[in-house]
């Protein structure tokens, strides 16, 4: 499977030790690798977590955009509400709680997206111009400690998302939640 990944690009695209801050889907120290299955669900998360929504600060982003291959998809997938899979950061200690139970097991786990919009994950297509693909749900895959065992490939080392992304961004705003 080829996810999808965003990084500084001055480091690469995986880290090797646990001191990352808090995600989703790990606490503080907990080595964990997020992929997304479209670009546009990496962009979105990157998008979601800065709090970028105003497409003028788009301009001063420069991230690197990987194509990993990291083997099967993660089969686990947390037992959690929808409400709680995509909420802000509030709804992050049961979704740490819930990846913690699945590291014993597992060596990844499958979600939603919490960035991207319903349908928004949708991609494009040539007929008449670019027009939106059919409408499709992003996916989030977290794979948990070191993994010297995915490939990746840079897809762009200093680039930004398309401003076009923005609106379908789920932004840190209680009203855009599950929408």
């Amino acid at each position: 499977m080829i996810a999808y990944r965003h990084a500084d690009p001055r480091f690469p695209f995986l880290r090797e030790d646990s001191s990352q801050s808090a995600g989703r889907w790990n606490a503080p120290d907990e080595l964990n690798h997020y992929f997304c299955d479209t670009p546009d669900g990496a962009w979105a998360e990157f998008l979601r977590h800065e709090e970028i929504s105003d497409p003028q600060d788009l301009a001063t982003v420069r991230r690197a955009l990987w194509a990993v291959d990291i083997g099967e998809i993660p089969s686990h997938r947390p037992d959690l509400p929808r409400e709680t899979l995509i909420g802000g950061p509030d709804t992050w200690p049961a979704c740490q709680q819930a990846a913690r139970q699945h590291r014993e097991h597992a060596e990844g786990i499958a979600a939603p997206s919490a960035a991207l919009k319903p349908g928004a994950a949708h991609g494009w297509r040539v007929e008449g111009g670019l027009q939106p693909g059919p409408d499709r749900d992003g996916q989030v895959f977290a794979l948990f400690g070191r993994r010297t065992d995915v490939i990746g490939w840079a897809a762009t080392v200093d680039g930004r998302p398309s401003p076009d992304l923005l609106p379908r961004v789920r932004h840190f705003r209680p009203d855009s939640f599950g929408r």
